[in-house]
């Protein structure tokens, strides 16, 4: 399934390894990533989690070839990003985080990445759209403006700019990132998971209604470029490792 799961104590330490491919998501990784976060929502001995890649990729996104499969009904796309979650998750980020895979960052509580680790949002440029919350997350992460620069431009994000900017709570050496999401995750349940939990829920229902207007405007979105040959163009050149040829329609 390409997704491995551990329990350390009161840890669920969720791996993505798909490495051939850079641990894109297809339907396989996403049913596999679903049961693991069912199992840290749903277990009262877990009281933290971490989700970590691979030490050349924490992911690349969706599978443009094989595609991600359909969204779960508790998680939503991946089984991860639309998921009403009382567990505190921390993301463990080694090289790209791509994509999708930058939107499951976004979708945890706390990141701890790599100097060397990367974040992007390249979807336009393969005439697509970030859909799985980085239309509203990203900005919620991070400045506006930088926000805005990496959905137009697809161009990489540092992780030691990340960093300065608060998206990165911890910046660690190369190969350090899962050791030291696993201690941050250990500092997490020294404290009452019940104080816990409510915590995330009410930071939770403060952005619940912003959230629903995001999703609801990252699907109109969605449908505009889902209608377009742009998005049929870009998909195509990815697949033929070729410059895209847009026409704007």
């Amino acid at each position: 399934m390409g997704v491995t799961v551990e329990r350390r104590g009161r840890i669920l330490l969720v791996r993505m390894e798909r490495p051939a491919k850079r641990n894109a998501i297809d339907q396989g990784m996403t049913a596999a990533l679903d049961a693991a976060l069912n199992e840290l929502d749903d277990d009262p001995d877990l009281w933290a989690g971490v989700l970590a890649g691979t030490p050349l990729a924490f992911s690349a996104g969706t599978d443009l070839t094989d595609g991600a499969g359909p969204p779960t009904e508790r998680g939503g796309n991946y089984g991860v990003v639309r998921r009403d979650r009382r567990t505190p998750l921390v993301a463990a980020v080694e090289g790209i985080a791509y994509g999708g895979g930058f939107e499951l960052v976004l979708a945890c509580d706390l990141v701890v990445a790599a100097r060397t680790a990367r974040f992007a949002l390249p979807e336009t440029a393969r005439g697509l759209i970030a859909n799985c919350g980085a239309l509203f997350r990203a900005q919620r992460a991070l400045p506006r403006n930088v926000a805005t620069e990496m959905l137009l431009t697809g161009e990489p994000l540092g992780a030691e700019r990340a960093w300065t900017l608060g998206l990165v709570n911890a910046l660690v050496e190369p190969g350090e990132a899962e050791e030291a999401a696993l201690v941050l995750a250990e500092r997490v349940c020294a404290n009452a998971p019940v104080a816990q939990s409510a915590t995330l829920g009410a930071m939770a229902a403060v952005v619940a209604a912003e959230d629903a207007l995001g999703w609801a405007a990252t699907e109109r979105a969605q449908i505009a470029v889902n209608e377009s040959q742009d998005a049929a163009e870009g998909v195509a050149a990815f697949r033929e490792k070729r410059p895209p040829r847009w026409n704007g329609r």
